[in-house]
């Protein structure tokens, strides 16, 4: 097997390139949103969601070509859901990915514009993939699962629990849900696309979702630790942000060294999910280095 970062550089080529290809200007009068939607995809993302939906479909014995319009449809949605939560309405932040946001750059309502078109044309990229073709009930199925885990059952759902507990008490059980809604159901649309994609069974299709699950939790309460120790010029966003905006977090809910034992054990549970399967050591890998960034 390919060392682990050749095989993500790779990986992440592939997704540049096909999301270069998609996000063509039109030489249209209205080419300024295309520059605002090129501006947020563009813009050095860590690409994991992608990269986990191709990583699934070669783990499951699928193609990574037929995955590949799934994950860049994973990853505009994820870019989409970043331009509106930085909106002066939602999060309010100025920097993302070590750059001024979307609506800074481009101003609220082309922001806003942005990520409505980010979004639709997902799932026309999906709805257009060479698998649609070959086999129109496991694209149809997978962008079903997409659909479902960003709208009001998964990522919007989360953001709006999210807003509504600003400044006020929450229960663990809230905070969990909240977060398997708004950053764990991408994240788990990402792992069961790339299953899907491969014509895996019921019982793949469902490690995959749970992967994605505990990498989810994992990967927001470190996100909640950098928030905390990280600089903000490596982080690539304001720090201490969810203390201004009054939220409650993992971390100001357990404090710092629980919050820690939490990550690692969602970490574990990830990570036994896919020990030992062909090609599940990057996988492994992947769950193990997220525990460890530092952006």
């Amino acid at each position: 097997m390919k060392q682990f970062d050749e095989i993500m550089q790779e990986d992440i080529r592939l997704i540049n390139e096909a999301l270069d290809r998609i996000l063509t200007f039109r030489g249209e009068t209205y080419d300024e949103v295309i520059e605002a939607m090129r501006y947020s995809v563009m813009n050095a993302g860590k690409r994991i969601r992608p990269v986990l939906t191709l990583e699934f479909c070669r783990m499951l014995g699928g193609k990574p070509e037929d995955a590949l319009p799934f994950a860049c449809g994973v990853e505009m949605i994820h870019c989409y859901s970043l331009i509106h939560d930085d909106l002066p309405c939602m999060d309010d932040d100025d920097l993302r990915r070590g750059k001024p946001s979307c609506h800074k750059q481009f101003g609220e309502a082309t922001a806003l514009l942005a990520g409505d078109a980010l979004l639709t044309r997902a799932f026309e990229v999906m709805a257009d993939s060479a698998l649609s073709e070959k086999n129109p009930a496991a694209a149809v199925r997978a962008i079903k699962e997409m659909a479902y885990f960003a709208g009001a059952d998964g990522m919007v759902g989360g953001q709006v629990i999210d807003l509504a507990i600003e400044g006020k008490a929450v229960s663990a059980e809230l905070l969990t849900q909240m977060h398997c809604l708004k950053t764990s159901a991408i994240i788990k649309a990402a792992c069961k696309m790339g299953a899907i994609c491969a014509g895996a069974a019921q019982e793949d299709i469902s490690l995959a979702e749970q992967y994605g699950e505990n990498l989810g939790l994992a990967f927001q309460i470190v996100d909640d630790i950098l928030d905390i120790i990280a600089d903000e010029q490596e982080l690539g966003k304001p720090i201490h942000s969810d203390l201004s905006n009054d939220k409650t977090t993992f971390i100001t809910l357990f404090g710092m060294e629980r919050a820690q034992r939490m990550a690692e054990e969602y970490t574990r549970k990830a990570y036994a999910i896919v020990h030992g399967k062909d090609r599940g050591a990057f996988l492994e890998h992947l769950i193990t280095s997220l525990l460890e960034r530092r952006k």
